[in-house]
């Protein structure tokens, strides 16, 4: 954690903030607005991706990522989908929970549904975002599990980035360890133990709503891209907040 900086975060503002600047810090070299891509996570990814976009000067787009819940304990993951149909499974929890191919089939149908729902509502007739040979950063508010990041680094491996980050202001020590073997580079700034939840780290956590999602999208599609690739990037240190 930066010395200005203490957990919990304020709220995901703070953390996108912070996060930026971190970034701006280990990242070499630093992607321009013509090869470089924020990709958020939405919904809660969305607040947090907005600032790193903004101070790094890079577009910003969404990657539709659904978790598959355990049945009967739907916040509890056992693996993810991502937009083009990729599906990811922690096999650990499915053979430790003996959950059959025809529940993990019926969570993922109802989980496909959503994702549709959720691509017509944020990008519409919008074409998703080049990937081949850009340098991509995937932004989420934390990571616990990290089945939903999974999901979505191996869905853009197939799309060919020349570089692929994950980025998060929280994220379990275990997790980060684990997804240095699918990006590659991992930035968190922060990596508490015990974890638990990444709500856990933020006092303010409440739900990203989908028109939030939209309104931030808007303003990114408003930034002109030549305009961006002739700026410098523009980081605003975090505030130190009394404690």
């Amino acid at each position: 954690m930066p010395a200005t900086l203490s957990l919990p975060f304020r709220d995901r503002d703070e953390a996108g903030r912070a996060l930026a600047a971190r970034l701006a810090e280990v990242l070499d070299p630093l992607p321009t607005a013509t090869d470089g891509l924020v990709l958020a996570l939405p919904r809660g990814g969305l607040p947090v991706a907005h600032h790193v976009a903004e101070a790094l000067q890079l577009p910003l787009d969404v990657l539709i990522v659904r978790k598959l819940g355990v049945p009967g304990q739907p916040e509890f993951a056992m693996g993810a989908i991502a937009s083009g149909g990729l599906r990811v499974l922690n096999d650990d929890v499915v053979r430790l929970l003996d959950i059959s191919p025809a529940s993990i089939d019926a969570v993922a149908r109802a989980e496909t549904t959503e994702l549709a729902r959720r691509e017509e509502l944020y990008r519409g007739a919008r074409p998703p975002p080049t990937i081949a040979g850009r340098t991509v950063i995937v932004v989420d508010d934390g990571l616990a599990t990290g089945a939903t990041m999974r999901a979505a680094v191996r869905a853009l491996r197939t799309r060919s980035p020349s570089r692929l980050v994950v980025a998060v202001p929280v994220a379990s020590a275990d997790t980060v360890d684990s997804l240095r073997g699918e990006a590659d580079q991992v930035v968190a700034i922060a990596t508490p133990e015990p974890f638990l939840a990444v709500g856990r780290w933020y006092e303010d956590f409440d739900q990203v709503s989908d028109d939030e999602v939209r309104q931030l999208l808007t303003q990114a599609g408003r930034r002109s891209l030549p305009e961006a690739a002739a700026r410098k990037p523009v980081l605003r240190p975090a505030q130190e907040r009394p404690r």
